[in-house]
């Protein structure tokens, strides 16, 4: 149960991430190596993620997304192949 909650959570962080990065750039075509600093939280605690690495783990990963996410990333550029 902790498991699926804390990657949950982590996906929210990193789809922030990317929400932030698209509303900035105006796209979603993010370098490999890119990483995206969002704050996070009551205390807005900053935190770094590896935004290139997740938007292509999430692209090679569509089949297995759930509808509501792909539509989520959809809304925010995201381009599936």
């Amino acid at each position: 149960m902790r498991h699926a909650k804390k990657a949950a959570t982590k996906w929210a962080q990193n789809y922030q991430a990317a929400q932030q990065f698209y509303e900035r750039e105006g796209h979603l075509q993010v370098p490999r190596k890119h990483i995206e600093r969002i704050a996070i939280g009551d205390d807005q605690e900053e935190r770094e993620l590896r935004l290139g690495a997740w938007i292509g783990n999430q692209r090679s990963r569509a089949a297995t997304l759930t509808p509501a996410r792909i539509e989520l990333l959809s809304a925010i550029g995201m381009r599936w192949t």
